[in-house]
């Protein structure tokens, strides 16, 4: 492949290149003179020039396995313009999967029309599909501060709630709308999720850009299915081009917070059937949007900021759609959902008036659902979990139209006459909280567990309590690094999981990362079974060599696989005791002496960790009082958390005037 040397890359990318860490590359540059010479930027993030850069990595031989697609993207990237970038990203697309077509004569600059046809002939040898995917998401990430997409899981979950929720069941099969798509994340789901025949999905996007990547990426979707997708590049709400169309689900993340949206010219539109939505108050126009678009009976579910459930502007569009029926659930998001991921989102349930009425009592009510407790805080791209979320969720919308079904935690039906109030809110928050108060059997409960944890804490401290320590004396110590040499144990460093597509849960193997650790300590990822990665078994000894998450356990229970900065320890057993090694391993005073740096990110240099050096028969005893000390960590976790939620509860209720006694 032929390359420009006014191509610039910089130490990150020429990392992600090779495939090693930027530290690795900073290295290079340091211990080999014939590395290539700074070409721009600045001595703190220099740029050099990709052609250079290429050969000298073929020439020293750290290239490894890596395909083309990653020499490609930093000249996309040169191109400057996102538009530009985008577009040809799109007609790249389009040539891979017609291998006789010509680029098309558009806006693009011959240098863009050139790199089309380079990107095409790669992708038509390493994978269509694949090479869009990563050009398109390399082009998302870069451009992430300009423009808003819906997650793939959100998507779907969408999706599926749309399908549980609509009436309409017509034999034609199904017609999928969506009059803000992006580059096409919410219809490529509902092609996911809909496996039946007759499928149209329509779309809208007034980004041309955007517009051509829905249609590149709905391609790659719909090969070997028949479906017929439309994608119009247009403002839907002031140039509706799918007018008088009606679809069976409609599903749209809208931009937020506009105030140009064509309040003025379209004040008379005949979409407003709830009233005319005000000029601040951009959201209920979708709403109303995607109404009109919908058959008696259909769904859609929206994404708005939780603003839209009570502002005061829209309180009278608010009651109209809960008077008619229209609007009947709202389901508020865990923060880190979509974009901005420090809100939390709400998806709106919504219904066309069905030809046949629902039965009266569940079309007098709403329904409300607070999902906000499904968030996993603490890591550095806060998210819900999934998997979670979306069982609740959809447990609680699949008895909509039953009245008496019971309801999930945390999910309310609200009485019109309780809704349409002066304020009209609807955020569900405010009606939920009381219906997730424990009961008092629930309450006597927590104060059970608690007494019994208390209980087990009392017997771990007469134990350890008793322990006694002799005075200060120097004790023979050997490092993790030693121990490896004299064959005591191996030690493996856990790796960066490649990009391919998620397995089956059937056919993987859970993978534990730092983040993991920083939340719940559950592994969040999943690597394809037989897969070339570091895998601890029961027994093994596993270690976050991070400080802000230092730690060292034994691992119990099925085998798992580890990201980076997690180490696993395989002890030889007639040297040494893995419960032993653990509890050496995690004292804090050994990894702050290991810790590279003072901050807390830094890094603890796995090798320098101290070890006790005692005969095996010895380790027992230290063995038994970690283990001990163990457990007696995890019952105070556990009664501190029993303990606040008591003080909570109970002050609510005395707080309420509940005290009997």
């Amino acid at each position: 492949m032929s390359t420009s040397n006014a191509v610039p890359v910089s130490l990150a990318e020429i990392a992600r290149i090779a495939g090693v860490g930027r530290a690795a590359v900073s290295n290079w540059r340091r211990r080999h003179d014939s590395f290539p010479t700074r070409i721009g930027g600045t001595d703190v993030s220099p740029q050099f020039s990709l052609a250079e850069v290429e050969q000298w990595l073929r020439d020293n031989g750290k290239l490894k396995d890596i395909g083309g697609r990653e020499f490609l993207w930093p000249r996309f990237e040169a191109l400057g313009s996102r538009d530009e970038s985008g577009l040809a990203i799109a007609e790249s697309a389009r040539l891979m999967r017609a291998p006789r077509a010509r680029v098309s004569p558009s806006e693009l600059s011959p240098a863009a029309k050139e790199l089309v046809g380079e990107a095409a002939r790669l992708g038509r040898s390493e994978g269509p599909r694949k090479t869009f995917e990563f050009l398109l998401q390399r082009w998302l990430e870069t451009h992430v501060r300009q423009l808003s997409t819906t997650p793939s899981q959100l998507a779907s979950l969408m999706t599926r709630i749309a399908l549980t929720v609509r009436l309409s069941r017509g034999e034609g099969g199904l017609t999928v709308f969506d009059p803000a798509c992006g580059t096409g994340h919410l219809s490529a789901a509902a092609m996911q999720e809909y496996d039946g025949s007759g499928l149209v999905v329509l779309g809208c996007e007034r980004d041309p850009a955007l517009a051509a990547l829905a249609c590149a990426r709905l391609g790659f979707v719909t090969e070997n299915r028949e479906v017929r997708t439309e994608i119009a590049t247009a403002d839907a709400l002031r140039d509706d081009p799918f007018a008088g169309v009606r679809a069976d689900i409609a599903l749209c993340n809208p931009p937020f917070n506009e105030r140009d949206w064509g309040y003025e010219e379209l004040a008379t539109d005949q979409r407003w059937t709830h009233g005319l939505p005000p000029r601040t108050e951009p959201e209920l126009a979708w709403v109303q949007h995607l109404l009109s678009h919908l058959k008696p009976g259909g769904s859609a579910v929206i994404v708005l900021p939780p603003a839209v459930a009570s502002r005061k502007a829209g309180r009278r569009i608010r009651g109209s759609l809960l008077r008619t029926g229209v609007l009947r659930a709202v389901v508020a998001l865990p923060p880190g959902s979509a974009q901005p991921h420090s809100v939390s989102l709400q998806l709106w349930v919504l219904r066309a008036t069905p030809d046949s009425p629902v039965s009266a009592a569940a079309s007098q009510d709403a329904l409300l659902v607070d999902a906000t407790r499904f968030a996993r805080p603490g890591a550095r791209e806060p998210g819900p979990d999934w998997d979670a979320l979306g069982a609740f969720v959809l447990s609680a919308l699949e008895v909509l139209d039953h009245p008496g079904a019971d309801l999930p935690e945390s999910a309310v039906r609200v009485p019109l006459l309780d809704l349409l109030d002066d304020e009209v809110d609807v955020t569900p928050g405010r009606y939920t909280a009381s219906s997730t108060e424990p009961s008092g059997i629930e309450l006597a409960a927590s104060w059970g567990q608690l007494g019994a944890s208390l209980a087990d804490l009392a017997g771990h401290v007469q134990y350890l309590s008793k322990l006694g320590f002799e005075a200060e004396t120097p004790q023979a110590t050997a490092t993790v690094g030693d121990l490896v040499k004299a064959g005591a144990l191996t030690l493996r460093a856990g790796q960066q999981p490649s990009e391919t597509a998620a397995p089956s849960r059937e056919a993987a193997v859970p993978l534990l990362t730092v983040p993991d650790l920083l939340m719940d300590g559950t592994p969040s990822g999943l690597l394809p079974v037989g897969s070339a990665h570091t895998i601890v078994e029961e027994g093994d000894v596993v270690v976050a060599g991070v400080v802000r998450a230092f730690k060292a356990w034994v691992h119990e229970g099925p085998p798992m696989a580890l990201g980076p900065q997690l180490y696993a320890l395989r002890v030889d057993q007639e040297k040494l005791d893995a419960h032993f090694l653990a509890g050496c391993l995690r004292a804090p005073a050994n990894g702050r002496q290991a810790g590279t740096h003072a901050s807390s990110s830094s890094r603890v240099d796995i090798r320098r960790l101290q070890v006790l050096q005692l005969p095996l028969e010895e380790q027992t005893a230290y063995a038994e009082t970690f283990r001990r000390l163990t457990t007696f960590e995890a019952l105070l976790a556990k009664a501190d958390d029993l303990g606040r939620g008591l003080v909570s509860d109970v002050s609510d209720r005395l707080a309420a005037g509940r005290l009997t006694a």
